[in-house]
């Protein structure tokens, strides 16, 4: 079980802003991401992990679940780093068919990614690394982001290497 604090459920300005603005799918060409305005209560994120996992015994402590895909994909912050608030927890995507890898190094960085468009399904599923810049997530990013705007791609390789055990962390939660 990780360690929570008051605030591990409350949901951040930043995500709360990005589930007011239109992320164009555009038919396959987009972005295929729908953002949540609250986080998954505790009970629904137990619920669906132990059936991504088939592990009954599991709790969905390390998750908040924020957006899913088209397809029932889901991302969440990961909360992996003790005592750190919410926004410096990873960004992590789980997709329908067993999919999983992370996205982000943490929320403002997962900001950048969406500027340049590009969503947790592309970028775990697809391995893309680039896309067609978004300008109104941009603008959401530069006045949300704690991070510098750097390219998708330079975001999701430093993501993914400092985290780079996590898919085979989840493949020994599945039974």
């Amino acid at each position: 079980m990780i360690e929570t604090t008051d605030d591990s459920r409350r949901f951040p300005p930043a995500l709360a802003d990005v589930a007011l603005v239109e992320i164009d799918y555009d038919d396959g060409e987009g972005v295929d991401f729908e953002p949540y305005g609250a986080f998954d209560s505790a009970e629904e994120t137990t619920d669906w992990l132990r059936h991504w996992t088939g592990n009954h015994e599991l709790d969905g402590d390390a998750y908040r679940v924020f957006g899913q895909d088209g397809t029932g994909g889901l991302a969440a912050l990961w909360c992996v780093r003790p005592g750190r608030p919410l926004d410096e927890q990873p960004v992590v995507f789980f997709g329908s068919e067993g999919e999983r890898g992370v996205v982000a190094a943490n929320l403002s960085d997962f900001l950048w990614v969406l500027a340049d468009g590009l969503g947790p399904l592309e970028i775990v599923d697809f391995g893309r690394r680039e896309g067609r810049p978004n300008p109104d997530l941009t603008a959401l990013a530069e006045r949300h982001a704690t991070t510098p705007r750097r390219p998708a791609r330079e975001i999701v390789d430093e993501a993914q290497a400092e985290f780079p055990s996590f898919s085979d962390d989840i493949d020994a939660l599945c039974r």
